[in-house]
C-alpha cells in the first residue's frame, strides 16, 4: 500500500452499468471515515459488455484494491465476482443490503432497470427546469420574475451562492442569488418577494479575505485592493447581518460548511417553511 508522509494510499475500483454517481457517492462517505487513508479512485462507467468489463479487470489486477459495483446483469456481475475472488480482492455490491431489505419489508421481488435512478420522468425536467431558471438568477440576474423562486440566497462575495445554488437546482430547487455590497441598495424586487425563502450566507472576514485573494491570484492580479482587507470585509458582514436582522431572514455561516452541507440545512428549512404553511 503506497504511503505519502502519515497518509496511507490504497485503490478503490468503483464498477457501474450505470453513470456510477450513486457508487461514487457511497464510496467518499465510506473512504471519509478513514482519515489515515486516501483513495485512488477507479471510475468505471456505464459497464454493460463483457468487453468493458474486461477492460475494468485488467487495470484491477494491474493495481489491486477495493472493488465496489453496481451491475444488473447477472452474467456481468457473476463474471466480476469471480475474477476477483481468483485475483484475491474484495469485491462488493453496494445495493445488495438496501434492496434485500426493501424487498422483505414490500414483501416483493426486485425488478432491475439499468440507470433505472436516472429516467426521464416528471422529476429529471422538475430539476432541469430548477437549473435553467438558477443558472438565468446568478448573481443578481433576472431579478424581475425572481419571486419564482423556492430560495433566494444572500451574502457579500465569495460565500458560496453560485456553488450553493446549482447544487440545490441539482435537487430540484429553483434558487436565485444576489450579492450584497453596502454601497449599493438591495433590489426593490427582493422586498417584494414573500413566496421564496430567503437565507442569508455568512462567513468569518479571514475565511473570506483568504478565499478572495486566491481570486486575485488566479486573476493574476497583483496591485493593492480593498477587496481582501478583512477590516472592510468586516463592515460587509455587519451590513449583511443588519439587512437579514431587520427582514427575520435566516443566515447560516458557511466558514466550515461544505456546500453540501449548507445546502442540506436550506433544505431543512424550506421542508419546514412548507410544513408550517400547511399548519
Amino acid at each position: 500500500m503506497p504511503q505519502s508522509g502519515s497518509q496511507r494510499f490504497f485503490h478503490l475500483h468503483l464498477v457501474s452499468d450505470a453513470t456510477g454517481e450513486t457508487l461514487n457517492t457511497v464510496a467518499k462517505a465510506a473512504a471519509a471515515q478513514y482519515a489515515d487513508f486516501r483513495p485512488i479512485a477507479h471510475i468505471y462507467a456505464l459497464v454493460r459488455t463483457p468487453s468493458q468489463l474486461n477492460r475494468a479487470l485488467r487495470e484491477i489486477e494491474a493495481q489491486p484494491g477495493i472493488v465496489l459495483f453496481t451491475l444488473i446483469n447477472p452474467d456481468i456481475r457473476r463474471h466480476l465476482e469471480q475474477q476477483c475472488e481468483a485475483m484475491g480482492v474484495p469485491c462488493l455490491s453496494i445495493l445488495d443490503p438496501i434492496i434485500s431489505t426493501l424487498s422483505q419489508y414490500l414483501n416483493a421481488t426486485s425488478r432491475p432497470q439499468v440507470g433505472g435512478q436516472h429516467a426521464l420522468n416528471s422529476d429529471y425536467f422538475r430539476r432541469i427546469d430548477a437549473l435553467n431558471f438558477t443558472m438565468a438568477h446568478d448573481d443578481g440576474q433576472g431579478l424581475d420574475d425572481i419571486a419564482k423562486s423556492d430560495v433566494i440566497l444572500l451574502g457579500v462575495s465569495r460565500t458560496s451562492k453560485t456553488p450553493t445554488s446549482i447544487y440545490l437546482a441539482q435537487r430540484g430547487i429553483k434558487t436565485a442569488n444576489i450579492p450584497i455590497i453596502p454601497a449599493i441598495p438591495v433590489p426593490r424586487q427582493l422586498t417584494e418577494a414573500h413566496g421564496p425563502l430567503v437565507v442569508g450566507l455568512i462567513a468569518s472576514a479571514e475565511r473570506i479575505a483568504q478565499i478572495r485573494r486566491h481570486r486575485l491570484l488566479s486573476l493574476k492580479e497583483s496591485r493593492s485592493t480593498d477587496y481582501a482587507d478583512p477590516r472592510l470585509i468586516t463592515d460587509e458582514l455587519m451590513v449583511m447581518k443588519t439587512l437579514c436582522s431587520n427582514n427575520d431572514w435566516p443566515m447560516i455561516d458557511v466558514t466550515r460548511r461544505s456546500v453540501e452541507e449548507t445546502a442540506a440545512t436550506i433544505l431543512n428549512m424550506l421542508s419546514d417553511t412548507k410544513r408550517l404553511e400547511k399548519q
